[in-house]
């Protein structure tokens, strides 16, 4: 059995960016949008890299802006400067 983690966004324009990153970065992730959120699924890991997220918008991104549009998530958490991760430990 894989065990899936997964982050959601309410569905605005500043998740947009996010969810674009998260996609480039993660091309076996699912994206379902669902009314007002977005939720990104992978099997056993997701990552969220600042400097795609800069890539996109053009301009340094601090990744705890993230959390304004943070819903929910699964999965266990390391969070640096540079990178925002979601993986179960085995």
């Amino acid at each position: 059995m894989t065990d899936y983690v997964f982050i959601a966004f309410q569905d605005n324009e500043e998740s947009r960016p996010l969810v674009e990153a998260i996609e480039r970065d993660n091309p076996e992730a699912t994206v379902e949008y669902q009314p007002g959120m977005v939720r990104i699924q992978a099997a056993g890991r997701l990552e969220v890299n600042r400097a795609t997220i800069e890539e996109i918008l053009d301009r340094e991104f601090d990744l705890q802006e993230m959390h304004i549009n943070l819903l929910t998530l699964s999965g266990n958490v390391d969070e640096s400067d540079d990178q925002f991760v979601l993986q179960w430990d085995n």
